[in-house]
């Protein structure tokens, strides 16, 4: 059997960072770790080619080689998802759909000639889908509501991708959250009882990507990597041996809970193992917003208490916020850029809620007939799917406000170097080498930053005072300040769509008389 997996397109978002990433000539921040995951699973006498769509496209040759197109993808790529799906039934190919979006949405899928639908978790109904396929099933729809043992799950097929293309690779220790955030949709897909990978396994994946030859960053794409502190502290035990015997191959960057502070064991071992980055939800400084939303975990401590001191162990604090809960008071886009420029966190995610389908939110507004939408797109540039208790033109002009301010470049520069100036010093740099890319990089930097743009003179000031304070933390002082290209441009994005957006629709102008 001749397989094409295809990974769908992402739009421009947060986290697409093109003209950053064009610094150093790669072309996409992460590679489609579920669909090599899905590579593995499949039967490894199957050839097997993947095309990621934002590398590039898939040529004539590729789709006439195949005999079966796999596709996957999550929510915000839904559009060209669907597009390869009607292309390949255009050419003929069967096809194959699964990941978090079909999981959630399979009418959408199946509405647009889907064959197979391979739904919730592969480890259990991949192998479902290829006895269908064995015994010469055209269609079929595959799910079950139980949770896969991940320590089953194979090393996803690294070797399918195109390592140059991407400034990070991806490995997964857990799935699930023990918390139950009524917007958050991991915990539908995945559950409320985080399961973890054996460390051997995880440093086992981690061996495979350094046989393969990666250097550089790895980002751990647990939703909450500390959702099972006890199995996290064996794993980092573990993983501080091996990062030490290989001379710190790579750096680590993931997503965890606030109460990631409350656990200074924890945080130091995440820094002796060459953690870097640590992406939390703090959604919101107003804790009766937290309250309704069941954050719960984010009241235990005062917020910005707990950003400082994950801040001060050496973990970079990159942090999503989130505006238009229920029962929220005028002003919240404020009061969230007052909390950014109090903790100085320099990447602050800003959106728009999104009920998200078949999420706590998404059943309570639809029992409450609010909802303006069956589906969800939790882009930056959206507005808000349902009705909200305050007009939704005031959210919508907070939050552009908001995001405009955040990455207003002067304020932008002075954040990041504030933050810096309190940041723990890392033990370990990784082992990203300077190469002619990375001067070039640099050189691009100080060009634009240094000599074209008005804020020059903070520039070169800030960058003496990080050197003078401490000369380790200055490369990742400088990728910060390189996040700049890709922020001051993108806040432009966002006030030009969703001021298109509030023009283009009447509904949304109208004060909401739900109390």
């Amino acid at each position: 059997m001749r397989v094409l997996l295809i990974y769908p397109l992402f739009p421009k978002s947060f986290w697409s960072f093109e003209k950053t990433l064009r610094l150093v000539d790669r072309k996409v921040l992460l590679p489609p770790l579920g669909l090599i995951t899905v590579a593995a699973i499949l039967p490894q006498e199957w050839e097997l080619k993947l095309v990621d769509r934002n590398i590039r496209s898939v040529s004539d040759s590729e789709w006439d080689w195949a005999e079966l197109i796999i596709i996957s993808g999550m929510i915000v790529q839904k559009e060209d998802l669907l597009t390869q799906i009607k292309e390949a039934k255009k050419r003929g190919k069967p096809v194959a759909v699964g990941g978090p979006y079909a999981t959630t949405s399979p009418e959408e899928v199946e509405a647009v000639g889907t064959d197979y639908l391979v739904l919730d978790e592969g480890e259990i109904t991949l192998p479902m889908f290829v006895e269908a396929i064995e015994q010469g099933e055209t269609k079929g729809i595959f799910r079950t509501p139980e949770k896969a043992d991940v320590t089953k799950t194979p090393i996803p097929r690294y070797d399918l991708l195109e390592f140059d293309a991407y400034d990070n690779m991806s490995v997964q220790f857990s799935r699930g959250c023990p918390f139950q955030c009524e917007f958050c949709d991991i915990i539908v897909l995945y559950g409320r009882k985080p399961r973890t990978k054996t460390p051997q396994q995880l440093l086992s994946e981690l061996e495979h990507l350094y046989n393969l030859g990666w250097r550089g960053g790895v980002f751990m794409v647990d939703d909450n990597f500390i959702g099972n502190k006890r199995n996290v502290k064996l794993l980092l035990k573990e993983l501080k041996v091996w990062m030490q015997a290989k001379d710190y191959p790579f750096s680590f960057d993931t997503e965890a809970s606030v109460d990631l502070a409350q656990d200074p064991e924890l945080m130091e071992l995440m820094v002796d193992c060459s953690f870097k980055k640590v992406f939390l939800g703090i959604e919101t400084p107003d804790e009766n917003s937290l309250a309704l939303t069941q954050k719960f975990q984010n009241t235990r401590d005062p917020l910005s208490e707990s950003v400082d001191k994950i801040t001060r162990a050496g973990l970079q604090v990159m942090a999503g916020f989130i505006i238009g809960f229920d029962g929220e008071k005028p002003g919240a886009g404020d009061r969230i850029v007052r909390f950014v420029e109090q903790t100085a966190i320099p990447m602050a995610m800003f959106s728009m809620l999104q009920a998200l389908p078949h999420t706590a939110l998404w059943h309570r507004l639809e029992k409450e007939g609010r909802l303006l939408d069956q589906g969800a797109n939790i882009n930056q540039t959206t507005l808000m799917n349902f009705i909200p208790t305050r007009p939704m033109e005031e959210i919508a002009q907070e939050y552009i406000n908001g995001f405009w301010q955040l990455y207003e470049p002067e304020r932008y520069l002075d954040r990041v170097y504030r933050y810096f100036m309190k940041l723990g010093v890392p033990k370990h740099s990784g082992k990203r080498r300077l190469d002619s890319k990375a001067v070039s990089a640099i050189l691009t930097l100080f060009w634009r930053q240094g000599i074209l743009r008005p804020t020059r003179w903070k520039f070169w000031r800030n960058l003496v005072g990080i050197m003078l304070h401490n000369i380790r933390l200055l490369p990742f002082y400088l990728i910060v300040c390189a996040y700049l290209e890709h922020f001051a441009e993108y806040r432009e994005i966002v006030r030009e769509q969703i001021n298109n957006q509030l023009t283009k629709s009447i509904t949304y102008r109208q004060p909401s008389k739900v109390a």
